[in-house]
């Protein structure tokens, strides 16, 4: 019970159509005529998605929450209120679960999603489940399932900054400085919840998705949604900037980007009679067209060389055994 009394009062943000929030058996949500909700959930595991001697607890909290509002971002929504599980030692409930909290708030604050309720449990490893309700205008949910061929493919932000951050953090062996910037992707990301809106607003994604696991893994499901293909090409693939300290990574760059996940990034198809109408960036936040979406249901990449290739499928899979 003191736990729980800790995270309500920590996180417990009152509004937002929360009727009823902690303390009972469930909450209670009030909907609004004229929207369809959104419901999305994610894990986020100790040694899969996170590693506690290298992660730090605020960045595990806000991290945990950002993941699945993303997926609201890519329906073009807008989050209300997140359900949270956690499964954690009794070594935990001091300094690491405060850090935790703290973290969860700060992205509750930014993303306006309110704390609801959720479960505790005891476990030596830890476990989190966040469960996200959203909300879109009804009818206006951008699906996977809506491109075209003649679609062109665009992205938003930088591909690759999140991977690239994991690898430095892997190479320093030391606990991430949250403060570095380079590794703010990946520690911090930022679901693209006003872009999400705008282009669900104007009617001009025929299709969009988030990049979670790698542009290599999630394109080829979008593909498959809308039963189409899609060819990349290389060389207009927005990569990471890599700092000047840290240039052993510039050769990896497009590989980060083609397959390194965690970029929470908005991957989207727009007719070509739309296209005059996206910008080349959006709230500071770069739009790059990347490729096209093709009637053969093939997943085809124009190297930088300018030769044909198939887009190989190397992205995060957490059954696969070598990435």
């Amino acid at each position: 019970m003191e736990r729980i009394e800790r995270i309500a009062t920590r996180t417990g943000i009152r509004g937002s159509g929360v009727c009823l929030g902690i303390g009972d058996d469930a909450a209670l949500f009030q909907g609004r005529s004229g929207f369809d909700e959104i419901l999305t959930c994610d894990w986020f595991v100790e040694g899969t998605h996170f590693l506690r001697h290298l992660h730090q607890a605020d960045a595990v909290g806000w991290k945990c929450l950002a993941r699945a509002v993303s997926d609201v971002a890519a329906m073009g929504g807008a989050p209300r209120c997140f359900l949270v599980s956690l499964a954690l030692g009794a070594s935990d409930t001091g300094p690491w679960l405060d850090q935790f909290l703290n973290g969860l708030r700060r992205a509750a604050r930014r993303f306006g999603c309110v704390l609801a309720g959720g479960d505790t449990t005891q476990r030596k490893d830890i476990l989190i489940n966040v469960t996200v309700v959203g909300e879109v205008r009804a009818g206006t949910a951008v699906l996977r399932s809506g491109a075209r061929p003649g679609d062109m493919l665009f992205a938003s932000g930088r591909l690759g900054e999140a991977e690239m951050g994991l690898r430095l953090i892997r190479e320093s062996k030391r606990r991430a400085n949250s403060r570095d910037r380079v590794l703010r992707k990946h520690l911090y990301p930022e679901p693209r919840l006003r872009l999400g809106r705008w282009l669900a607003k104007k009617r001009l994604a025929s299709a969009m998705m988030d990049l979670s696991d790698g542009l290599s893994t999630d394109l080829p499901r979008l593909c498959a949604a809308s039963g189409v293909g899609a060819r990349l090409e290389a060389r207009k693939l927005p990569l990471a900037r890599v700092p000047t300290s840290r240039r052993k990574h510039e050769d990896d760059r497009l590989e980060m980007a083609l397959h390194g996940g965690d970029d929470y990034e908005l991957l989207f198809a727009v007719p070509r009679l739309k296209l005059k109408q996206i910008p080349r960036s959006f709230d500071g936040i770069l739009i790059t067209a990347i490729g096209e979406i093709k009637k053969e249901r093939t997943l085809l990449l124009v190297n930088e060389s300018g030769r044909e290739v198939s887009l190989p499928n190397r992205g995060w899979d957490p059954f696969r055994r070598k990435r």
